[in-house]
């Protein structure tokens, strides 16, 4: 087993309207991969119609779920990356590279106590309290401040959204932001690096916030679009998240192909059947 890599990943630096080649390519790969890679979709609407279902009469608690659930989405989303990694090297992207992915990662570490095991929780781990951190803030924050009770989503936007001479809106979007951003950079190639190479958890976060900051405004377009794909999802009672969620899942591991180099760092696994058929970019 190769060791974790101290090589820092090399960062590329890409061209403004890349982002929408990677949405292309994760079409591709979602029509190529076929229920597989829908059913995470599948699960994320089962998963954000029960906190519709639990909070639906609680829209200060709702606003901030969902906008949580969305925050760990790199996390879940891992399963995805391993489906395009599968047919970048010429593997059958099925069923089992999920199972395999969530249930046997560990097999690959003969040492349980070794910091690299537990890189992936970690992270995770870090992005599920990150998430519980703005449900508390966002739910105190409509709570305290709100002229009225908020418990729908039309008091939502009737007195604070709409709210004239009120302020809140503004404030719970820019509170929203200032947390959104450094989880953004945080988490852009992280988890799929995570996946894909031995590298500490330190380098990848470092690695992710590199490549924002070689490339601003491809990534707020990467952003923008993230947001805007979720958003026409959540308008469609949830039901466009079936295939917006693995596009976005699929594209995530492009946007880390095209922009990290990762040819010098030992992979986290071997190719299972075949070797890739591109090789490093």
């Amino acid at each position: 087993m190769p060791p974790t890599s101290s090589q820092a990943p090399k960062v590329r630096t890409i061209g403004l309207m890349q982002p929408l080649t990677w949405l292309v390519r994760a079409w591709d790969d979602m029509v190529r991969i076929g229920w597989a890679s829908l059913a995470h979709g599948s699960v994320m609407v089962v998963a954000g119609a029960a906190i519709i279902a639990l909070a639906h009469h609680r829209f200060w608690l709702l606003a901030g779920a969902l906008s949580g659930f969305l925050v760990v989405a790199p996390v879940l989303a891992t399963s995805l990356y391993a489906l395009s990694r599968a047919l970048e090297r010429g593997e059958k992207a099925n069923s089992r590279v999920v199972l395999r992915t969530w249930l046997s990662w560990q097999n690959t570490h003969s040492d349980k106590w070794d910091n690299d095991y537990w890189c992936l929780v970690q992270f995770g781990s870090l992005l599920a309290l990150a998430a519980t951190g703005w449900v508390l803030t966002s739910a105190a924050l409509i709570t305290l401040l709100a002229p009225v009770p908020i418990q729908t989503p039309v008091d939502f936007i009737r007195h604070v959204v709409l709210a004239q001479d009120g302020w809140l809106f503004e404030l719970w979007l820019a509170l929203g932001g200032v947390m959104a951003a450094p989880l953004f950079a945080s988490s852009v190639v992280s988890m799929p690096l995570l996946l894909d190479r031995r590298v500490t958890l330190m380098q990848a976060v470092l690695t992710s916030w590199q490549t924002v900051l070689e490339n601003p405004a491809p990534m707020a377009l990467w952003a923008t679009l993230i947001m805007g794909l979720t958003l026409l999802g959540m308008s469609t009672l949830l039901l466009g998240l079936i295939p917006i969620i693995p596009i976005l899942g699929h594209a995530s591991w492009h946007a880390y192909r095209d922009l990290v180099d990762v040819s010098a760092l030992p992979e986290r696994d071997s190719p299972a059947s075949a070797p890739r058929q591109a090789g490093e970019h």
